[in-house]
């Protein structure tokens, strides 16, 4: 019963993201990238906030300026600045396909950067699932967009902010983390902002949907914290890969994309190279 609830929130989880992610779009059409990662950051922080003092627990302590505290908030500054960028550029459904090799990029990190063992199938997989993110972007070809590049880097920054997390002292709860994490990005929103266009007034419009992507992304954040905590990891975790089916419907319904047929094989792909990772990494843990 506990990994029944844990999957259904991890895709519940995972349709709020995409519907963040929708709304997003929509805001990139009319105010600047960098407004609406800092409105969403402050709004963010503090609903996080308020839970944390709450909860009893102080919001701020030393403990904040640890290395993997700060290396975690850096990684989600680049992550989110890099992926933002992407679906306001690119197609939501391709920039998610790419999205969802995060999990193989972190996979490699922890075999290259914390000494963790990788056999000769991770390894393997984890190759094949960079293809699959090659065959998305198409480098060098007549489909290439070099925009979809953001949401590569999108990969690197937010594999390295879950690498970081491992390392974040235990004193620090999950939910003083959110708070922080979304406080980062006040700043990275006006760092792009300061070398883009100028901040503009919302309309009514612009006014509904930051509120409605504040709202899918908070109650997204708060899910998926909750999923891992109540269900197994190697249960709860493949569910992360409902997010691409979210974000194709959405993309073929709100915004009439068509992903066309390498970006599907390579979003199949690189879900079948994670899952396949996610399996042998139970396996592993199963046998220590």
């Amino acid at each position: 019963m506990e990994n029944l609830r844990g999957s259904v929130l991890m895709v519940l989880a995972m349709a709020g993201f995409a519907l963040e992610d929708m709304f997003i779009k929509r805001l990139a059409g009319a105010m600047p990238v960098g407004q609406i990662i800092m409105v969403l950051g402050l709004g963010g922080a503090v609903i996080f906030a308020a839970i944390c003092l709450g909860q009893g627990r102080r919001l701020f302590s030393r403990d904040l300026l640890a290395r993997p505290v700060i290396l975690r908030n850096t990684g989600e500054m680049a992550g989110t600045m890099c992926f933002v960028t992407a679906i306001a550029l690119t197609p939501l459904s391709s920039a998610s396909a790419i999205l969802q090799a995060t999990p193989l990029a972190v996979t490699l990190g922890a075999a290259l950067f914390l000494g963790e063992p990788v056999g000769w199938r991770r390894w393997s997989a984890i190759l094949v699932g960079f293809a699959g993110v090659l065959m998305v972007v198409r480098p060098g070809l007549e489909g290439f967009a070099p925009a979809s590049l953001f949401a590569v880097g999108a990969v690197v920054g937010l594999a390295a902010r879950d690498l970081a997390t491992r390392a974040v002292p235990a004193a620090i709860s999950s939910i003083q983390l959110s708070a922080y994490a979304f406080a980062t990005l006040v700043p990275t929103g006006a760092i792009l902002l300061a070398f883009g266009d100028g901040p503009v007034v919302p309309g009514g419009v612009q006014m509904r949907d930051l509120g409605l992507a504040l709202a899918c992304g908070v109650g997204a954040y708060y899910a998926i914290v909750a999923a891992m905590r109540v269900g197994e990891v190697a249960v709860v975790t493949p569910f992360r890969y409902t997010r691409l089916v979210f974000a194709l419907g959405i993309g073929m319904l709100v915004f009439a994309e068509r992903p066309d047929t390498w970006t599907l094989i390579g979003a199949a792909v690189i879900v079948a190279s994670g899952l396949y990772t996610l399996m042998r990494e139970a396996r592993m843990g199963r046998r220590r």
